[in-house]
């Protein structure tokens, strides 16, 4: 009896550890789905495809803000080598370079965090934006490689 009681508390822990790993893997593909179109509805103002919009733009950063927040902890060992659905999935780098993968995402909350300070007008947008992309691209061309 105790040895189905441990074995089936081995299972469940498993499972756990599992769900965990799903979970966390579904919240990094929320976040990156904010991201892009948050980021895409600021570069439709920057290129003058959509008028300007103060309540967009504060809704963009305060999600990227929300974003650099959550990421540090969204990457346990176990998510290690899993495949995302998509295009894209997470390099082994992020746990290969943990400190420089934090690094990067403390390197993007600066940025948005200065730039919520100063975009007030679509001038000052224009000129934000481009250190916004540099981060987030930054992280993407090391942290993330294509699926196929």
């Amino acid at each position: 009896m105790k040895r189905v009681l441990i074995v089936g508390g081995a299972l469940l822990l498993g499972m756990g550890a599992v769900w965990a790993q799903q979970d966390s893997v579904k919240e990094v593909q929320t976040l990156m789905k904010g991201n892009g179109k948050n980021a895409g509805a600021m570069s439709a103002m920057v290129k003058g495809e959509k008028p300007y919009d103060q309540a967009t733009v504060d809704s963009a950063l305060a999600q990227f803000e929300d974003t650099a927040k959550k990421l540090p902890n969204l990457f346990p060992a176990s998510a290690k080598g899993v495949k995302l659905d998509g295009d894209y999935s997470t390099s082994p780098k992020v746990w290969e370079d943990k400190a420089g993968f934090d690094a990067k995402i403390a390197g993007f909350a600066k940025t948005v965090g200065e730039a919520k300070g100063k975009i007030k007008d679509l001038d000052s947008l224009k000129a934000n934006m481009p250190a916004i992309g540099k981060e987030c691209g930054g992280c993407h061309e090391t942290y993330r490689v294509k699926n196929g």
